[in-house]
């Protein structure tokens, strides 16, 4: 067992004991990996603390059924991201996060040349208008997939549906964004 994931178990423990301390060091351990994918998926800062606030509340009303086979930051952050998608759920409307951020990317952008950079940020301008026009199920399996890089188990996870329906949705978005290009290209 990791040093890490040891820690995390002994101020588990301590949480469970009554020391409110060890609580506080377990939400600052996990808190920027929490707050990165409510970020993501939200795609609102405000609303993605909320979110992220909300799961850590959450967890420690939870804390007592953490099996600790795993880090307490991963635990947290698959009840952040079932929260943030029944948030979105309820609005019935699922962001694709902002991909024209300016640190998406840096290393491999590093060594292109400038006409070479202002392309690919133009075609990556371009693939987010083609993602932002999916059926709601793609566009949050791509952005899940691509963005968030997650697994495909953890996709199925996260949004409650089968593994194979996850890569179904995933192979038609593709196919369709597929499609969309190769008809731009031919205009």
């Amino acid at each position: 067992m990791s040093e890490a994931l040891l820690l995390d178990r002994s101020l588990a423990d301590a949480v469970l004991a009554g020391d409110g301390d060890a609580y506080r060091l377990l939400v600052e351990r996990a808190t920027d990996t929490v707050l990165a994918t409510c970020r993501r998926i939200m795609n609102d800062p405000d609303e993605a603390a909320d979110v992220a606030q909300d799961a850590f509340v959450q967890a420690y009303r939870a804390l007592p059924t953490w099996r600790g086979d795993g880090p307490f930051a991963a635990w947290v952050r698959r009840i952040a991201m079932r929260m943030a998608f029944a948030r979105l759920r309820a609005r019935r409307t699922v962001p694709f996060p902002d991909l024209d951020r300016d640190d998406i990317g840096p290393a491999a952008e590093a060594d292109q040349e400038p006409e070479h950079l202002a392309l690919s940020r133009e075609n990556r301008t371009e693939l987010v208008a083609l993602i932002a026009g999916l059926p709601d199920a793609y566009r949050r399996v791509v952005a899940l997939r691509f963005a968030d890089e997650l697994s495909i188990e953890d996709i199925a996870r996260a949004t409650g549906v089968p593994e194979g329906t996850v890569k179904s949705r995933l192979h038609r978005a593709i196919a369709q964004l597929r499609r969309q290009i190769d008809q731009g290209k031919a205009a």
